[in-house]
């Protein structure tokens, strides 16, 4: 198995578990690792009137800084485009509201921030 191959199983395996935590919080996971050329959205989730776009970030020490901070400028941005892209290609309203949450894992701690950008 390659690095890259860990990587993504790692990965995978940490968006199951900010997943569970969402459904745990009574949100409805409706897509998991949504991809488009605009780019790519880990968690789309409905919590009531709300369609939530959730970034998973993990790390497993501090030594690459807080899982949050990865979540830069430019990397919201594709996300947000990758959100319009979704609206649209799904045929739903530009009216519909939408939040931008990071699910953070540090270790097996998870901090989910809502309304993170």
């Amino acid at each position: 198995m390659t690095n890259k191959d860990n990587h993504r199983k790692v990965g995978a395996f940490y968006e199951e578990l900010a997943a569970n935590y969402m459904q745990e919080h009574d949100m409805i996971i409706l897509e998991m690792n949504y991809r488009c050329k605009q780019g790519e959205i880990d968690i789309i989730a409905r919590d009531k009137e709300y369609l939530v776009i959730a970034e998973v970030k993990y790390r497993s020490n501090l030594k690459s800084g807080y899982p949050a901070e990865a979540v830069t400028a430019a990397k919201q941005r594709r996300i947000y485009r990758a959100a319009q892209y979704y609206l649209y290609s799904h045929g739903l309203p530009e009216t519909t509201k939408i939040r931008f949450d990071v699910i953070a894992i540090l270790k097996g701690d998870i901090t989910y921030i809502k309304d993170a950008f």
